[in-house]
């Protein structure tokens, strides 16, 4: 990435790289169906295809006709027409369906196929066939905007019916977009009105709590920005304007502050995200919203992106800097709770011009989560560090995490739901018992791997990424079961599918059940330091707590707690009792994979170290 001396941020003529855009898809249109083709991806839940090869899109055929209408180009006109004719013939039109308004995924998927079908269709397609009649509806024929009309006030309906919270962010922000100008552009009050209403609901809930309930998500903030600029560009209201500008505002200087110039990342913890570097997409949305201030592309290669035509999209030039002069700072924001003390859900990151870590305080482990995140200038290339747990080598998501962190120190610790999903937080729950063949907690390093180093150490593992080291340690670990299985449990160094895995196994045989409600204890406590200044890492107190709880302090030199250094060392006698649950000692149990317990370490206690303390479920049971 090439990066400018001072921030630019120059208004670009975007029509050249519409054109572009629109030519470079030609390919990709199939006269046959009158829709865009695209590989088959999934995220592995809503669509029941498993097998397929290519599909049609509904909500990409619209995004691709809008495109067409907006180059003005008279030779794409109808086939635009011809594409949104032959989608919205595709939206259910029963008002006795539970999903009357919407749109399947795909045309070879219909709706009663789906599992479960997909509400925010209504959303994300309504909103195309807004801007393309509010943009052009004077070119439409007579009966094509007749139809449309219809079909926007179908999807409107549904948007209405299903009513959204401020809480699911890019749905509230698009529902609003499409009732609002659907309400000005059709002389519709009532849908005005309502998205008007649903803009003011998420304008005081994001204020009230300082930021989106997806927190620092690059895949949700980039539709946030993108989303919410199109209302305030599309919208006649100046108190729409008004209310998206402060949301605008409040957005772009989230990304800035979480932007790390030296690995050109947005740095963790993410709420949300689909990978673990930014994406060609949000790198050209960054280039074209900042006018340059980074650049990642040439701007005759920029990977330019139809839906950012006339949108407004544009970088406050307060926040420039963010993008480009390094630094060394702390962001804390609570996300949940207003306990005092400062309970409650926080994201934690600390930044130097070298590297970036970041975490929440409670997370789960499901795929799109990156709770435990750090970025690293790798001689001037990216590398990340990210904790999983695979379950057959998918992320599996009934795993809690709760961390600690100070600046480039971070405690954390995990446990198990028996409440929670396999795959996905709730649409495949599994009451407990899953099938596995493998099950093992991965410290995934990925990015620019050239020079880059991890060896395994008697608790843990070092890592070392152009110059800075990283020292993971385990404190504390448990996965006792009611059978035997002859498998180490030590932590092991893998380099594959070009990333280095860290992996200490908790199941690894025969495929068979494992009944989390049955196991005695199943938790992990381990750090994440950033060596530097001489510091070592420090060990963290660990006592157990009622109901067969262990409660884990940062420990910072016995202060956490009148007797922190007794129950760390165990010097008393409840220690003692600890010591014979596998808290604090070295004690070995019947395991799903044989050594189900290791000690837990008793190292030099180091001058700083994480405040406060959180509590592991030691066996297994329901969120909450």
């Amino acid at each position: 990435m090439k990066e400018t001396a001072e921030p630019v941020n120059e208004e670009i003529d975007q029509l050249p790289l519409l054109i572009r855009t629109m030519a470079g898809q030609e390919a990709r249109y199939d006269p046959d169906l009158r829709m865009l083709r695209s590989p088959f991806s999934s995220p592995g839940y809503h669509t029941t295809l498993k097998q397929a090869e290519f599909i049609h899109s509904t909500r990409d055929s619209l995004t691709y006709a809008l495109g067409l209408l907006d180059t003005e180009l008279t030779g794409y006109e109808q086939r635009a027409f011809d594409i949104i004719r032959q989608v919205i013939s595709l939206q259910d039109t029963d008002r006795s369906h539970d999903t009357f308004g919407i749109w399947s995924w795909f045309y070879e998927e219909p709706l009663d196929q789906m599992a479960p079908p997909d509400w925010n269709w209504a959303d994300f397609c309504g909103s195309r066939l807004v801007q393309a009649i509010a943009r052009h509806g004077c070119r439409f024929p007579d009966d094509l905007l007749e139809a449309v009309t219809r079909s926007i006030e179908y999807a409107c309906e549904a948007i209405i019916r299903r009513n959204v919270g401020p809480d699911y962010t890019n749905i509230a922000i698009i529902g609003a977009f499409v009732t609002r100008i659907a309400g000005e552009v059709l002389g519709r009050e009532e849908y005005a009105e309502y998205g008007l209403e649903r803009l003011r609901k998420l304008h005081v809930h994001t204020l009230k709590h300082g930021a989106f309930q997806e927190y620092n998500s690059p895949v949700y903030t980039y539709i946030a920005l993108l989303e919410l600029s199109k209302l305030r560009s599309g919208t006649t209201d100046a108190g729409v304007k008004a209310l998206t500008g402060e949301l605008l505002d409040l957005t772009w200087k989230t990304v800035a502050g979480y932007y790390h110039p030296a690995t050109a990342q947005w740095s963790g913890p993410h709420s949300r995200s689909y990978g673990a570097l930014l994406d060609e997409q949000s790198q050209a949305c960054l280039q074209l919203a900042t006018g340059g201030a980074v650049m990642f592309f040439p701007w005759e290669e920029l990977p330019y992106q139809e839906e950012w035509y006339k949108s407004g999209l544009h970088c406050p030039t307060a926040y420039l800097n963010g993008f480009t002069i390094p630094e060394t700072k702390e962001v804390r924001q609570r996300l949940e709770g207003e306990e005092p003390g400062g309970g409650g859900k926080w994201a934690v990151t600390y930044m130097t011009p070298q590297w970036s870590m970041g975490s929440f305080t409670h997370s789960d482990l499901w795929n799109q989560r990156r709770p435990l995140l750090v970025y690293a200038d790798n001689h001037g290339q990216p590398a990340y560090i990210r904790l999983r747990c695979l379950h057959d080598g998918y992320d599996y998501c009934s795993v809690r995490f709760q961390a600690l962190q100070e600046a480039g120190y971070m405690l954390f610790g995990i446990d198990f739901l028996t409440d929670g999903g396999d795959t996905h937080p709730n649409l495949d729950r599994i009451s407990g018992v899953i099938e596995a063949a493998d099950l093992r907690l991965r410290l995934e390093i990925g990015g620019c791997l050239d020079g880059v180093t991890a060896v395994t150490t008697d608790d843990g593992a070092s890592i070392i990424i152009g110059g800075t080291e990283f020292d993971l340690r385990t404190w504390f670990i448990a996965f006792i079961g009611p059978e035997e299985a002859a498998h180490s449990r030590s932590w092991e160094v893998h380099r594959t599918g070009g990333r280095i895995n860290i992996d200490r196994m908790l199941y690894s045989g025969p495929r068979r059940s494992i009944d989390f409600t049955s196991l005695e204890q199943a938790a992990l406590v381990s750090s994440l330091e950033v060596q530097g200044d001489g510091a070592k890492g420090t060990a963290p107190v660990l006592e157990m707590a009622d109901g067969g709880r262990l409660r884990v302090s940062g420990g910072q030199n016995g202060q956490n707690g009148q007797n922190g250094k007794n129950r760390q060392n165990g010097e008393d006698g409840e220690n003692s009792e600890n010591r014979e649950k596998g808290v604090n000692g070295e004690t070995r149990g019947r395991g799903v994979n044989g050594e189900t317990v290791e000690k837990v370490g008793t190292a030099e206690i180091a001058e700083t170290s994480a405040k406060g303390e959180f509590v592991l479920n030691l066996r297994p049971g329901p969120a909450g």
